[in-house]
């Protein structure tokens, strides 16, 4: 039963990423139809950058402690990805050069949003395999 429950925590973190990404992308879609200033954008895409970062190293480090070693490396290369941009300090979104970089930051959280989708799926079908391996152990 505790494995359920560590499938159901890292469900609702990605779902948390997932929003994070879909938001930051939102921002960028505004941007490019011009119903938001660069300033703004940029502004409030850099203020979920790092609580996304934070959030994917908690739940690699979760999967780690948790013993679902698969899942860990799944998450290593988009950790490794967000650890290298930070390092670089090229994490946030800078307000003079948003426009020449939108294409580039559009298609970067595509990606992540794509690979968010992928660990979300394999995450959903541990946690049905995890609760229908218990529901025949209780019977």
């Amino acid at each position: 039963m505790a494995d359920l429950y560590a499938w159901l925590v890292s469900f609702f973190f990605l779902i948390g990423l997932l929003v994070l990404v879909v938001y930051q992308l939102m921002c960028l879609a505004d941007l490019e139809f011009d119903y938001i200033n660069p300033y703004d954008s940029s502004s409030r895409i850099n203020k979920v950058i790092l609580p996304e970062f934070i959030a994917e190293g908690v739940l690699c480090f979760f999967y780690l402690i948790t013993g679902h070693w698969f899942m860990s490396l799944l998450c290593v290369p988009y950790l490794y990805y967000n650890v290298r941009l930070y390092m670089q300090k090229q994490h946030l979104v800078d307000v003079t050069e948003i426009f020449n970089l939108l294409n580039w930051e559009k298609k970067q959280r595509l990606f992540k949003l794509a690979y968010l989708i992928f660990l979300l799926f394999l995450s959903i079908f541990w946690m049905i395999w995890c609760a229908l391996e218990d529901s025949e152990n209780d019977i």
